[in-house]
């Protein structure tokens, strides 16, 4: 997989449109990582998984109908085939940051809904589908879909109150989400969301187990 190395920084987390989403806060990113340019592909869980259960099926759009847990079997995989890779789910604070590319506007363009037919698929452009991945405007770290097509699974537990106790300790370096929960976090937006559930800030969560055609996978590399 093609990744880019995201360098360490700081940025304000949140969206205040939202419930779960507020109040902002500064976080530190301490460390780079890598995130992937894409999001995986049928192509690429097909070679490590040796199934396809995407929904829409094209082997250039992103796998969906995959669980939290599958993708861990999957990152399993991974790290015994490129033992030296450290593949893992970025960290919801990792996804965001990544995806604002220095932007502290709703997107990682502005706050044009207008212009996210430009950066992503979502309900008004993708005629109720997935589309190949990269076929839009990358952020300004070269990150391709990172508003649509499908939700991103992010390896944190979810806590609608968090980020409250995010606000209250000041700049949070490397959050990694609360302790323990019932369902993981997504972030992105997909095909058949609205403009504004699609922006850098929106949250989604699921449990664990759970499988649909709008949840996908973008896998985060640790930097040694």
């Amino acid at each position: 997989m093609k990744m880019k190395l995201i360098p360490p920084g700081e940025f304000i987390m949140g969206d205040e449109s939202w419930d779960d989403s507020k109040p902002l806060h500064r976080v530190k990113i301490t460390k780079p990582f890598y995130m992937s340019i894409y999001q995986m592909t049928q192509r690429e869980w097909t070679k490590v998984m040796e199934n396809n259960p995407s929904s829409f099926k094209k082997d250039d759009n992103p796998v969906e109908n995959v669980s939290w847990e599958d993708c861990q079997l999957a990152i399993g995989k991974l790290n015994v085939i490129e033992p030296d890779a450290c593949y893992r789910l970025p960290s919801e604070a990792e996804w965001e940051y990544a995806c604002r590319a220095g932007s502290i506007k709703k997107y990682c363009f502005g706050d044009l809904e207008s212009e996210l037919g430009d950066y992503g698929w979502y309900s008004a452009n993708s005629g109720d589908t997935t589309h190949p991945v990269g076929k839009k405007k990358p952020n300004a770290w070269g990150l391709y879909d990172m508003h649509g097509n499908v939700w991103e699974w992010c390896s944190d537990w979810y806590d609608e109150k968090y980020y409250q106790k995010c606000h209250e300790q000041g700049i949070v370096e490397d959050p990694e989400g609360p302790g323990a929960g019932s369902r993981r976090v997504e972030r992105g937006g997909s095909w058949n969301n609205d403009a504004g559930i699609c922006g850098a800030g929106g949250r989604d969560r699921d449990a664990p187990d759970h499988r649909i055609g709008l949840v996908g996978v973008r896998l985060a590399r640790s930097f040694w």
